[in-house]
């Protein structure tokens, strides 16, 4: 069976192939013979990371995983601006970080085609917000594509590239989870020869002070040229193949459907055998046509515009509607809600209230069904792998500070901390605000170390951050921290990979999609900003691990405690590729007084309670054969006894 790494660079035009939507949007970036892409892995734009990754040597492509965002859309900009075809990726929140530099530099244009792709996450499924990027893109004046499905998001790349490079200007090819994760055929298309050979392709940067540097005299020049650019983007997507009028051309209702939402309308209208409807498809939600716009509302004595979160389309097409003098009436969020992922549910539901149906189901009484065998369904929360080093980090940090302390966290797998038994996780807002939260934390309750007035009750504070996250946007807030003399522990939970968006590499690892970059290790980052006490400890020794932040609590000032051992699951991947075993833990019934702290304090999903002896066990196949329990049981009742299979 031929890996996704190989079908996504087959020169084979014509040949249809099963891919993820991200993997999709990777095929396109090089048929358009895309050269620079640039990422910080989010989800659920991470896989196409991850295959750009893989397939980026054999094409010429330089690829990176950069640092942050930020640093990622930098990266792809300076090419484009180098006349290069450049490309960066990131999840919705990813756009946050790089939005100074999206939104200082978006009147500066580009020379290469500089396609931006922003994954959103509508309902939340692996996000901390559920912002609508097409808000940021109609803040600053740049084009978004919205695919429907995998062979649509192939396309839209390339016309992307096109786009952009005709009006020398941004373009957002927006998804959501839905488009990023769905798989379908995909039609394969031509590959530049340049791709198929490998060939690495270098730009040229012509200076321009005027244009590049961003002085006021300079930028308020940028502004009505945006202006004047996105009109003429608009003129130009009237006759986008992405957007296209589908239905009875005599029909008296309308409804408009952006991206995804088209597929769930068509599917909608299916289910309630509706066809008498005219549909105005749209893969750019903004700026909205109005050419197209105009012709399709001829006729029509109502419409409904579906889509995902926000109401861009439905304010832009309102807007435009009541400056022409149109007065039917227009729905939207009235019928289609504003939060949370579009399902066929909820578009039926909204069509059917907006052509006075009924719903082919009673979905009121599925619910109280639902609700009624809800209480039967087996519970299963989250939670830290068998043999994660976090749970260890965790265990140590509460057993050292009695869980009295704070304990500000971050994003990543880690935030699961909070769950019981560790519980040691108070808040977590956004990549790095850890170290920021945990000073402000210190600056409120204890007063800095440079005042001469100063809490004598000391609020323990700590931080917990991975070294991915660290090396994102720890760094300025650690620097902040040590700075302003803060008093608080970190922990950087390095687990020597980007665990969670799908075990990238970073700077603690040292290794690029090249080859060995240079490796920075967290420690001698906090020793060179001056932290007054640093010390490395492998999690799963859980005994020197407490002595050394019960030492470090007794530092006055900022002190950072790597937690170095790598992430159990990625380890025993590595392992069963190499045909080896770990040793398997159980209990011995002689020994096991059935205290329950291996459950009440440690919490490892491989332990459970057996009711009938009133003792411990381990589920073997489950164990990863880290050793922790027999470090925290108090009556050494955890033994290894033999090693694990394949």
């Amino acid at each position: 069976m031929a890996k996704v790494s190989d079908i996504v660079l087959w020169d084979k035009p014509g040949e249809r192939v099963l891919l993820l939507g991200n993997q999709a949007i990777a095929r396109g970036a090089l048929e358009a013979n895309i050269a620079v892409y640039a990422a910080y892995p989010g989800t659920p734009s991470s896989e196409l990371t991850d295959t750009m990754a893989v397939v980026s040597k054999k094409a010429g492509v330089y690829m990176e995983y950069s640092t942050n965002e930020k640093v990622a859309f930098e990266t792809a900009l300076a090419a484009a601006w180098s006349g290069l075809r450049a490309m960066t990726a990131m999840k919705h929140v990813g756009l946050n970080v790089a939005a100074d530099t999206f939104l200082s530099a978006v009147g500066m244009g580009v020379e290469g085609g500089f396609v931006i792709m922003v994954a959103d996450d509508p309902s939340m499924w692996s996000s901390q917000n559920e912002q609508d990027t097409r808000i940021y893109a109609k803040f600053a004046n740049v084009p978004v594509l919205e695919p429907s499905d995998p062979q649509e998001a192939k396309e839209m790349t390339k016309y992307a590239f096109e786009l952009s490079e005709k009006f020398k200007h941004f373009v957002i090819l927006r998804t959501t989870t839905r488009t990023s994760h769905a798989r379908g055929d995909v039609v394969l298309g031509e590959l530049p020869e340049e791709i198929k050979q490998g060939k690495r392709k270098f730009g040229k940067f012509k200076k321009d002070p005027s244009r590049f540097v961003d002085v006021p005299s300079n930028a308020r020049k940028f502004h009505p040229v945006i202006l004047e650019k996105i009109e003429k983007i608009r003129e130009e997507l009237n006759n986008c193949p992405f957007n296209w009028i589908e239905g009875d051309e005599n029909a008296k209702v309308g409804i408009i459907a952006p991206g995804l939402s088209y597929a769930y309308v068509k599917e909608a209208l299916a289910w309630l055998g509706v066809d008498d409807v005219k549909i105005l498809k749209l893969g750019t939600p903004f700026p909205v046509p109005y050419g197209l716009l105009e012709k399709f509302l001829e006729g029509l004595e109502k419409v409904l515009i579906v889509e995902e979160l926000e109401p861009v389309v439905e304010e832009q097409v309102k807007t435009w509607a009541y400056d022409r003098g149109f007065t039917i009436p227009i729905h939207g969020k009235d019928l289609v809600p504003r939060v949370y992922e579009m399902t066929t549910r909820r578009a039926v539901t909204a069509i059917a209230k907006f052509l006075g149906l009924e719903t082919p189901i009673n979905f009121e009484e599925l619910d109280a069904k639902y609700e009624k065998v809800k209480p039967l369904l087996p519970p299963r929360p989250p939670s830290l792998c068998p043999a994660c080093p976090h749970r260890n980090s965790f265990y140590a940090i509460k057993k050292a500070t009695r869980a009295r302390a704070i304990y500000p966290s971050d994003i990543g797998c880690y935030t699961l901390g909070l769950l019981p038994p560790l519980q040691t996780v108070d808040t977590t807002v956004a990549m790095g605000a850890s170290i920021g939260i945990a000073h402000g934390l210190s600056i409120a309750q204890n007063g800095s170390l440079s005042e001469e007035q100063r809490n004598p009750e000391k609020q323990v504070i700590v931080a917990t951050i991975g070294d991915s996250t660290f090396y994102h946007t720890g760094l300025p807030a650690l620097a902040n921290a040590i700075y302003n003399r803060s008093n608080v522990l970190i922990v950087v939970l390095d687990n020597l990979v980007t665990a969670m968006t799908g075990d990238q590499p970073n700077p603690s690892t040292g290794q690029t999609p090249h080859g060995m970059g240079k490796r920075i290790p967290i420690e001698d980052v906090a020793k060179a900003m001056g932290a007054d006490f640093v010390a490395v400890v492998d999690p799963y020794d859980i005994k020197t691990t407490y002595e050394t932040i019960k030492k470090a609590l007794e530092v006055e000032g900022v002190s950072v405690v790597v937690s170095r051992q790598v992430c159990a699951l990625y380890k025993v991947g590595q392992m069963r590729r190499r045909g080896m075993k770990w040793p398997i833990y159980q209990v011995n019934e002689e020994k096991c007084t059935g205290c329950r702290v291996c459950i009440n304090a440690y919490g490892c999903p491989a332990i459970y309670w057996d009711e009938e002896k009133r003792q411990a066990r381990v589920e073997p196949t489950m164990c990863w054969g880290c050793g922790g329990c027999a470090q925290v049981c108090p009556f050494g009742a955890f033994e290894p006894v033999k090693e694990g299979s394949q």
